[in-house]
């Protein structure tokens, strides 16, 4: 039977990327029974007998290693989530046609797919370099390719959920309630779900005053915008100076550093320069080495504040720009001779 995707199912699709963003970055205790009983659920559903011992480990490093140890049989991964997926998948996208496909999964995992994929990329980073010896990081991360990623499938889970697909029901019960799974033969292991999570609005890792990634047993992940920073670095920000963020040799921390210390606080402590000013505003330019420079323009907010003060406003513009009417029309798309506002709002 064709599914048309009506706005009654549009909105039931919305509803449900919704709910699968929230358990994505979930952060807390795992639900331990109703994990369980999902991991149960899900070895049924695939024609396996249930696992003799599920066993809890505090972090997705944990889980890799302990995978990586013998004894547990052999992994089942494939019958357990792939197989299923795939039948639930197939009925989907028939259910829906060429055409309302698309829609269905731009509502769903499309909207999801980004920053959750981003977050177990970088999980799955960070378990290979917490070896120091490469060929130890490598098999670690091998042993994550034969993980169920519970909360971190919620793209594809939010769009089974939505069309009530029976074959991953076992799978969706684990992700709403534990992170990471690894399903073996005679046992499964199961981890906990981070006890933080800091994202920005852009749903990337983000902190500025510790880990952005913690788990119960330590395994962390620190990160600003997204970008990975050394464990010390949110801490060395306080005491940031302009010489200091010159001194760096890595470009993108050097952003980072400059985003956090403010371009204008650097522009008046470097002893910075205006490369050129006129009625829209001030150009100036940072350069730093091995870098391209960083160039702004500042402009000032025709409109007073309740107090009577006007605000001033940083815009970055291309490394080209040789005027501030110019960095202005930037910002609207426009040339330099093309912008001639009537009135500065």
């Amino acid at each position: 039977m064709t599914v048309t995707v009506t706005v009654g199912l549009s909105d039931a699709l919305t509803a449900a990327a919704r709910r699968w963003e929230e358990i994505a970055f979930r952060s807390g205790p795992a639900d331990r029974p109703e994990a369980e009983a999902g991991v149960r659920l899900a070895y049924r559903s695939a024609g396996l007998a249930e696992p003799e011992e599920i066993v809890w480990v505090g972090s997705p490093l944990a889980g890799a290693r302990l995978a990586t140890a013998p004894g547990l049989g052999e992994p089942v991964r494939e019958r357990v989530r792939t197989r299923p997926w795939e039948r639930a998948r197939a009925a989907v996208h028939a259910s829906l046609g060429t055409a309302d496909w698309p829609l269905a999964w731009t509502l769903t995992g499309g909207r999801l797919w980004g920053p959750v994929n981003d977050l177990a990329a970088r999980i799955r980073r960070d378990i290979a370099a917490a070896e120091e010896d490469e060929g130890a990081g490598a098999a670690l991360r091998a042993a994550t390719l034969d993980a169920v990623l519970g909360q971190q499938d919620a793209p594809w889970l939010s769009l089974f959920d939505a069309l009530e697909r029976p074959e991953t029901e076992g799978l969706a019960r684990v992700a709403r309630s534990a992170g990471w799974w690894w399903p073996f033969e005679r046992v499964a292991v199961v981890c906990e779900r981070p006890a933080e999570l800091h994202l920005d609005a852009l749903s990337r890792l983000h902190r500025a005053d510790g880990p952005a990634l913690l788990f119960p047993d330590g395994f962390a992940a620190h990160a600003w915008g997204g970008m990975p920073v050394p464990a010390g670095f949110s801490a060395a920000m306080a005491a940031l100076t302009p010489e200091r963020i010159r001194a760096e040799r890595n470009a993108e921390l050097r952003r980072v550093m400059l985003e956090h210390f403010g371009y204008d606080r650097y522009l008046s402590e470097s002893g910075a320069a205006p490369v050129h000013r006129d009625e829209t505003g001030v150009l100036w330019r940072i350069d730093l080495p091995d870098d391209e420079p960083v160039v702004m323009v500042e402009v000032v907010n025709s409109t007073a504040e309740p107090d009577g003060t006007f605000r001033k406003y940083w815009l970055r513009v291309p490394p080209a720009t040789r005027t501030a009417r110019a960095g202005v029309a930037w910002t609207f798309g426009l040339s330099e001779t093309d912008y001639r506002p009537e009135r500065e709002t």
